[in-house]
This record gives C-alpha cells, structure tokens and sequence, in this order.
C-alpha cells in the first residue's frame, strides 16, 4: 500500500494577479513560483497553487471546502491581517477548548480561517 501525503492544495480562482496580491501581500504567503495560469505559494508542509485555468472550468470555484492557516496567536495574527485590509466573517473564537478560530474569504469566496490558541504563551 503506499504512503500518501498531500503535496499540495489547488484553488481554482478568476483572477490570477489578483488571488496571487491577496495571498502574497495580505496573507505573506512566499510566491514559490507563477506561470501563465498557476502560482505556487509555500504554505509549510505542502504548497498553495492557484489555477486561473481550473477556475474558469467551474462556475461553482468555492465549494465546500476550507483552508486552515495553523497559527500560534489567533488574536496578532487576525489584527495584523485586519490592519492590512483583510475583511474577517466573524470574531475570534473558542472552538475546542483552548483553540481559537476566526474566518475569512479570498477574492474567489473560498473559506479560509485561522486556527490555533487565542494568544502566544
């Protein structure tokens, strides 16, 4: 049986240049790389690549999914972002025990959130 491990996650998006801003210089996700229709960020253990080509297949580009950003201070983290322009759906949160929660959207809709304890110890 082999070994599988998620290399990486692909959005499709409508507007590359702009998912590539929001991720790049409101997120501070590193651009590994950008093509004509893809961009390829370093998002830790696997990376982030955007399609233009991919989202312009489906009508329905945001579905039920989200991506979760681990982080180790929800609170600075989701003030840096809202200082940069972020629009954030909700507060901060307790959402297992002392784990904190906080989403937002990209450009295309698709659910994203922050996750991890409410302040750095």
């Amino acid at each position: 049986m082999p070994s599988l491990k998620i290399s990486h996650i692909m959005l499709g998006v409508s507007d590359l240049a702009r998912s590539v801003a929001f991720y790049r210089d409101l997120l501070g996700l590193p651009l590994h790389a950008q093509h004509e229709s893809f961009a390829f960020f370093d998002a830790g253990t696997c990376t982030l690549a955007l399609s233009g080509g991919l989202g312009s297949s489906r009508a329905d580009r945001a579905g039920a999914t989200e991506v979760v950003f681990g982080v180790d201070d929800v609170r600075a983290n989701y003030e840096a972002l809202r200082a940069k322009g972020v629009a954030f759906i909700n507060e901060p949160r307790a959402v297992a025990g002392p784990m904190f929660a906080v989403n937002f959207t990209d450009p295309d809709g698709h659910s994203l959130s922050l996750f991890g304890p409410e302040r750095k110890t």
